[in-house]
């Protein structure tokens, strides 16, 4: 597993840890049941504090992206299921909402769809294409 971590960057570094290993996780070059360094073998590795790279393996774990299983390790985790599991859980629970503060349809789609644009703008440094139709 390979990972750089750039002081420069406006992205905080746990930031680009997690990314950089959810994306590595997605691609398949992180295969489903690898154990990651450990958090402390990881921040020594990287020269950044434990606690930064502990932050990244929390959101990676929120994200379903891996698994503790405490003396075993952090695993990857099967991503393509639950992945897709987790946004659809978090999608239906914005539709809800969004349905009882009364945002019309067009509205709340709207705010999705800014949302994404911006998220995926952000993780790729460049421009999203609009929507077509």
């Amino acid at each position: 597993m390979e990972l750089f971590v750039d002081p420069a960057s406006a992205t905080p570094p746990f930031e680009q840890i997690r990314s950089q290993i959810a994306e590595q996780a997605r691609s398949g070059e992180l295969p489903t049941g690898l154990r990651l360094p450990t958090v402390r073998a990881l921040a020594e590795q990287l020269g950044l504090a434990a606690g930064t790279v502990a932050k990244a393996y929390r959101e990676l774990e929120g994200d379903g992206v891996v698994e503790t299983h405490g003396r075993r390790g952090t695993l990857i985790a099967a991503v393509g299921d639950t992945g897709h599991r987790l946004a659809a859980a978090a999608a239906a629970e914005y539709a809800g909402r969004a349905r009882r503060l009364g945002v019309p349809f067009a509205d709340a789609l709207a705010a999705v769809e800014t949302a994404l644009r911006l998220a995926y703008q952000e993780e790729r440094g460049r421009e999203v294409p609009g929507r077509e139709g």
